[in-house]
C-alpha cells in the first residue's frame, strides 16, 4: 500500500527566502544558482530536512517553480534522493482570476484522489476550498513561514497527521 504523497515546495519551506538577507538562518548553507542567465540565485538549504523528510510516512514530490531542476540543485544539498515532480508546463505562474493558486489545480490533478500533504508559503483559503471541491481523497495544505523555513513543528505536524 502507498502512502500519502508529500508536496513539497523549494522557496519558503525549504530556502527561507525571507529571511533577512544579510542573515543566513543557523543550520542552512548557502548555494549560488544559475538557472537563468544573470545574477544567480541565493539559495539557503538546510541538510538535516532531507533525512527528516525521508523519516515522514510520505511519497515525496516536488511542486516547485524548480520543478525537475529541484532534483539537481536542491535534492543532492538536503540528501534527497531524485523525486518525482509535478509538471506546470505553461500554467508554471499563470494568474488566476479565482485567487486559486497556479500550483492547487496542477496538484490535485498528479494525486488522482490519492491522499496528500502540501507544504508551501502561498496557499491560501481559495486553494483549501479548491481541494475540498475537486479532490475526493484526504488533503492537508500547510503553509510555512518564509522567513523561517520548515522547523520541528512542522514535521511533527505532517508526522501526525491523519490522512488515511
Amino acid at each position: 500500500m502507498s502512502h500519502p504523497l508529500l508536496f513539497l515546495d523549494v522557496d519558503g519551506p525549504l530556502n527561507p527566502y525571507a529571511a533577512q538577507p544579510e542573515r543566513r538562518p543557523e543550520g542552512y548553507t548557502t548555494i549560488r544558482v544559475a538557472l537563468h542567465p544573470g545574477r544567480p540565485l541565493r539559495v539557503w538549504l538546510n541538510p538535516s530536512h532531507g533525512p527528516a523528510l525521508l523519516a515522514l510516512p510520505y511519497d515525496l514530490c516536488w511542486a516547485t517553480t524548480w520543478m525537475d531542476a529541484a532534483n539537481r540543485w536542491i535534492a543532492p544539498v538536503v540528501g534527497l534522493p531524485e523525486l518525482p515532480y509535478v509538471d506546470f508546463g505553461d500554467r508554471l505562474l499563470a494568474h488566476r482570476p479565482d485567487g486559486v493558486h497556479w500550483k492547487t489545480e496542477a496538484i490535485v490533478a498528479y494525486a488522482e484522489g490519492r491522499p496528500f500533504a502540501w507544504v508551501d508559503d502561498e496557499q491560501s483559503p481559495a486553494d483549501e476550498a479548491f481541494v475540498a471541491e475537486h479532490h475526493p481523497g484526504p488533503a492537508l495544505l500547510h503553509h510555512v513561514d518564509p522567513r523561517i523555513g520548515l522547523r520541528e513543528r512542522d514535521f511533527a505536524m505532517l508526522r501526525n497527521a491523519t490522512l488515511s
